[in-house]
């Protein structure tokens, strides 16, 4: 008997050790998105969505979205050619399709990272799956049309969250007031920079 009990002492001490020198940060990477009114805290899933993130934070650790900007809103009162109506403000780089950019990523749909557009969420902009690059919008509501098999885009495919604002929220709703034309905002909003926490 003493011989079973130390038999499992011993397994479940090696199972003990090889799980802690196996263990790994789980806490997932912080930025901050510093704009001329005010900053933007966001957690980023790198868990569930690690080709956008690391993506993501290539343009932060090369500082490509330095003085960059918040460029588009949308929301109720501006999108009156589309049935699904959503409430996002969208940045990035710029509108400006001929700036440098790195390559576009394959596209981390909601059904596999299981991330869904809820007030708060961070996404990629796209045109077709698999062209994200650099732009990017935040959610000012739940927005299931913006997930896999929502009609938004006419694909059903989604877009690709990514992330979480956990600090300043304020500011996002404060951009999405702004005055626009067509969706653009008359005075964009500056990108100071975008940091590691």
């Amino acid at each position: 008997m003493r011989l079973i009990n130390n038999y499992k002492l011993a397994i479940s001490l090696t199972l003990l050790f090889a799980l802690f020198s196996g263990c790994k940060n789980l806490s997932n990477p912080t930025v901050t998105i510093r704009t001329e009114v005010g900053e933007i805290k966001v957690e980023l899933y790198q868990d569930k969505a690690p080709i956008t993130v690391n993506n993501f934070l290539e343009y932060v650790e090369k500082n490509m979205f330095d003085n960059g900007e918040f460029y588009r809103v949308v929301h109720k009162n501006n999108q009156p050619n589309n049935k699904i109506l959503i409430d996002v403000i969208q940045g990035g780089i710029s509108w400006d399709e001929n700036l440098p950019r790195l390559k576009s990523i394959s596209h981390e749909s909601t059904n596999k990272t299981k991330i869904l557009h809820k007030k708060g969420v961070i996404s990629m902009a796209r045109n077709e799956p698999g062209t994200a690059s650099s732009e990017f919008f935040i959610c000012l509501k739940d927005e299931p049309e913006l997930d896999y098999g929502g009609m938004r885009n006419s694909d059903g495919k989604g877009f690709a969250a990514f992330g979480k604002i956990i600090e300043g929220m304020s500011i996002v709703e404060q951009i999405n007031q702004m005055p626009d034309s067509n969706q653009m905002l008359i005075l964009p909003v500056k990108i100071l920079s975008v940091k590691n926490n």
